[in-house]
């Protein structure tokens, strides 16, 4: 596992604009780790999630976005992805490819396709 900490993150709760080197440091670091789960510290959704992977035998990069200097940033765009839901976090990428959230990665592992996922993306051997 690897966890993706950058502190010094302002949390005065403004409007964080998207900028393109924020989209590309969340597209570089989905593009270059089997896994990656960017996650809010105190997120119960986040824990499940990254429970269930672990469980798995999954080790996925993590990217705590309270404690990233460009959390808020990378967390709009991430709610862009997730198609302007409310709930950005717990946001998953396999393979490079933007999963979804809780409601995704929980249907995929009951209807069978998670593990094939993951060992396409190459983060299960077994």
């Amino acid at each position: 596992m690897q966890v993706v900490e950058e502190s010094g993150m302002r949390m005065d709760g403004g409007e964080a604009p998207v900028t393109s080197s924020t989209y590309e440091s969340v597209r570089q670091l989905a593009s270059s780790n089997a896994v990656v789960v960017f996650s809010m510290s105190g997120c119960c959704m986040c824990h499940v999630v990254k429970s269930l992977l672990f469980g798995l035998g999954v080790g996925p990069t993590i990217v705590e976005l309270d404690h990233h200097k460009a959390g808020r940033e990378m967390q709009a765009v991430l709610f862009q992805l997730a198609g302007g839901r409310k709930q950005a976090v717990p946001a998953v990428f396999v393979g490079g490819k933007f999963l979804g959230g809780i409601e995704t990665v929980m249907a995929c592992h009951i209807n069978g396709t998670l593990i094939p996922l993951l060992k396409e993306a190459g983060a299960l051997w077994l």
